[in-house]
């Protein structure tokens, strides 16, 4: 392994934070400084990424450590092939979603753009931070800027609904944020160092309840941003939001630095054998099953499609945390993947629902019957998004829930192979409905018509279900999720 002392990284999550300072001072004095800065930015940075990404996975990590914070912990980036691969997938949703955040601020002629650019930005460099972050302390650093920056895009329209529900937003992460603290607090004081390390740093330290407690306050510090239930009441209060800030935070900012940040917990401080050993990870999977079952049974019930959609996040995260669980290869291999597939499905659906809103202005499911004549290219993406996360063959979902399925197998416990089947009929269940009503029920009379919305709309959610597709049918091409999940897990387990 050849390790590459580089400011690579640092430069790289510097790219944003550029583009953030030249909105602020510009983009309220000269037209297009925003959505311009905003691409060009993105751009840059994916080809940093992209170019770590290509050296990291022949085998290189890169190091950069300008400043130490405490005793033994830098300001530290490590950026491995896990990390790459989660700031990967941020950098190359942030190109789709900025095209797509220029179509929908048009289209509405929202308030507040040179505000929305600027967070934006910040929100996508603190992500790419926690993704590169080599101890717990640089990645608290970096996981607490993002909730601060995604607080004036969730109170956007900073009405009395946004401003309700801003502060519930707040209250759920920053509580979170505190618990969070304290387990790095307690760790640190256990160990003297916060480094992400293969293997972990906890083993042969403190008694199985000592550590088994002190998991389960890491699991409520990352478990809100993740939104496990009961954590999960900010989540769907936050759809108050414009929609690609919903899917800003659905595909990868928020709730994906939650369930990356759990997998870094189990992976890099606790070590897969520890975990095992103190018996934790039983308990892991009924929360993750519970959650899974009971937010699709909520979906099936929300009329609004946002709301619907919300819900269904909140059970495909628990995906990512019963894979954890499990501890077998294929599970994890599945829980790795499912970080990126789950993001290009929901992202489309997110996606679709904005153009919806953008051409007719609806919002609940009862309204859309017949809306497939109207908007073909919508509703076929939305198709794609919904059966992908139902797990029909050819779509990425599919992959995902046949690699948890063969690790449960391999668990001995097929109870989840049930729970998974079962989750499949509870997603057909809520989306099945609405795609049958679009393309057979007879259209209503809408003021608007897809028509009004432009193809930097159209062009993402047409982009990112094609993807689904192609993540479904070629899993195994060189350095696709599937491939690269597989590398990290051989990492993990030590082979």
């Amino acid at each position: 392994m050849e390790i590459i002392s580089s400011a690579a990284p640092a430069v790289t999550i510097c790219m944003s934070l550029g583009a953030a300072i030249t909105i602020a001072l510009f983009g309220g004095k000269i037209r297009y400084v925003n959505e311009g800065v905003t691409i060009a930015a993105s751009l840059i940075k994916f080809g940093l990424i992209t170019l770590m990404f290509l050296s990291i996975s022949a085998g290189s990590i890169y190091l950069f450590s300008p400043v130490t914070l405490l005793v033994g912990v830098p300001f530290s980036l490590r950026v491995d092939l896990f990390g790459i691969y989660f700031a990967f997938l941020s950098s190359l949703l942030w190109i789709v979603t900025s095209i797509y955040s220029i179509g929908y601020l048009r289209a509405l002629d929202e308030h507040a753009q040179t505000r929305y650019y600027l967070c934006f930005a910040v929100c996508v460099a603190s992500t790419v931070g926690i993704a590169f972050s080599g101890n717990l302390l640089t990645f608290f650093i970096f996981y607490e800027i993002l909730t601060l920056a995604t607080y004036p895009l969730v109170i956007h329209s900073q009405t009395k609904e946004a401003m309700a529900a801003g502060k519930k937003y707040l209250a759920y992460l920053m509580t979170g944020g505190v618990i969070f603290l304290f387990a790095i607090i307690v760790t640190y004081t256990m160990t003297g160092t916060l480094d992400f390390t293969e293997g972990g740093i906890l083993h042969g330290i403190g008694s199985p309840d000592t550590l088994r407690v002190l998991f389960f306050i890491f699991l409520l510090g990352v478990g809100v941003k993740t939104a496990i239930m009961p954590l999960h009441g900010w989540l769907p209060s936050a759809m108050i939001a414009p929609t690609p800030v919903s899917a800003l935070l659905h595909a990868v900012a928020v709730v994906k630095a939650g369930t990356f940040g759990l997998l870094r917990v189990i992976f890099f401080i606790f070590g897969i054998d520890l975990f095992y050993e103190i018996g934790v990870a039983p308990v892991l999977a009924i929360i993750a099953s519970f959650t899974i079952i009971t937010a699709s049974f909520i979906a099936l019930s929300q009329d609004n499609l946002k709301m619907r959609l919300a819900y269904s996040t909140i059970s495909q995260l628990s995906y990512i945390v019963l894979g954890a669980a499990l501890l077998t290869p294929a599970a994890l291999e599945g829980s790795i993947a499912h970080l990126m597939h789950q993001a290009f499905m929901k992202i489309t659906l997110f996606f679709c629902a904005g153009a919806i809103f953008i051409a007719t202005g609806k919002t609940l499911l009862s309204e859309m019957h017949g809306m497939a004549q109207e908007m073909p290219y919508t509703w076929a993406a939305f198709a794609i998004g919904g059966l992908g996360l139902i797990g029909i063959p050819l779509t990425a979902g599919f992959i995902t829930k046949w690699y948890l399925m063969s690790g449960a197998l391999e668990a001995g416990e097929p109870i989840f192979i049930v729970l998974l089947l079962t989750s499949a009929l509870l997603n057909a269940a809520y989306f099945l409905p609405p795609i049958y009503h679009a393309y057979f029920s007879p259209s209503e009379k809408r003021e608007r018509i897809e028509g009004g919305v432009s193809w930097c709309i159209k062009g993402p959610l047409i982009g990112t279900a094609i993807i689904v597709i192609l993540l479904g049918t070629i899993p195994y091409a060189p350095h696709f999720p599937l491939e690269t999940a597989h590398q990290i897990v051989l990492g993990i387990f030590g082979n």
